[in-house]
């Protein structure tokens, strides 16, 4: 049986064009296919972390808007399909714009539905005289330091105590140190951190998110903080600058110490136990009961006493504060 060369010619051509095609497909999958794989991840990953983020009733009231949207928009497509043209595009159109209004007002007035189904929350949301409590941030200083036990028992901390993981993994790594003492710290630190979360009275939450992206602990903390509205908890000087220049809220723990120290005037008489010399010739040092130094003139003759003395002068430095004093017979020779 004999083909005919063109046919054969035609066919072959054919086979080459769609080889071709073929070629050019793949090469165009390989080029283009890893960025879009990218995109669509980070895409999902952006979304996850969106959907995580949002609180629930946030979620719910959205999908509730949206799925309200759609209703409504089906409902006022239906007599106008009979629209030659027109009606093909109407109910698209309205879907996509009545859906986003829904989505909108289902989001901003989540609180409002459903305080119209629970009369509770009607009244719970007019008793409010502010805003809740917002969450408190723990960083690895505070945690060690192990005074915010004592704090948040005694109820001065309201709202959730947030330890993101990225600080347990810190304070792991601390604790499995070869040097003795930060590994003591950092044992200490989880023993408090398990002491505050087995108590009943404060709720403490783990953050799984570990902020891959960046490096410093210091810098997670502040984005942190920006990304759930918190307050970050420490005792460390330059996470509260940083804080600061970030327009993050900090609650310091050594200025709360330094507030709740009881005031000292000069001319005031107290009773201190002299334990050392001072740096200056004839000076005792001793401490009150909250840790300030009490510098007495002329009171290394007491070292290993009580004794009485009459207050000078208070300095407020950096550290905290200090009592310069004379003992009360000296003064009273003078």
């Amino acid at each position: 049986m004999l083909v005919d060369a063109g046919v054969l010619v035609g066919v072959m051509a054919s086979g080459y064009l769609v080889g071709l095609f073929v070629f050019a497909g793949v090469l165009i999958g390989l080029l283009v296919g890893p960025p879009v794989v990218r995109g669509l991840m980070l895409g999902t990953k952006a979304a996850t972390h969106f959907v995580l983020k949002t609180p629930t009733h946030e979620l719910v009231g959205g999908i509730i808007g949206l799925v309200s949207g759609w209703v409504i928009a089906l409902v006022i497509s239906i007599p106008l399909l009979r629209i030659p043209v027109l009606g093909e595009y109407v109910p698209v159109v309205l879907g996509i714009l009545l859906g986003y209004l829904g989505v909108v007002v289902g989001l901003r007035k989540t609180d409002e539905f459903s305080g119209v189904f629970s009369r509770s929350d009607r009244v719970r949301r007019s008793l409010k005289t502010g805003s809740e409590a917002s969450p408190k941030i723990l960083d690895t200083s505070v945690i060690i330091d192990g005074r915010i036990a004592d704090i948040t028992k005694s109820g001065f901390l309201e709202g959730d105590l947030i330890v993101p993981s990225f600080v347990l993994e810190e304070l792991q790594h601390i604790a499995d140190s070869s040097d003795v003492l930060k590994r003591n710290r950092g044992r200490r630190g989880l023993d408090i951190l398990n002491r505050i979360q087995k108590e009943p009275y404060c709720s403490v939450r783990i953050i799984e998110d570990t902020y891959g992206e960046l490096s410093e602990v210091d810098t997670k903390l502040v984005k942190l903080a920006k990304d759930i509205k918190g307050k970050v908890v420490t005792n460390d000087y330059n996470l509260n600058k940083v804080c600061e220049l970030h327009g993050v809220p900090v609650l310091n723990i050594n200025e709360l110490a330094n507030s709740v120290k009881p005031v000292v005037l000069p001319g005031e008489e107290l009773k201190v136990h002299v334990i050392k010399d001072g740096k200056e010739q004839g000076q005792g040092v001793g401490y009150l009961d909250d840790g300030t130094m009490i510098v007495v003139d002329g009171g290394r003759r007491y070292i290993g006493q009580t004794v009485a003395v009459l207050v000078t002068s208070v300095l407020q430095t950096a550290a905290g504060r200090m009592i310069f004093a004379k003992p009360k017979g000296m003064e009273r020779a003078l």
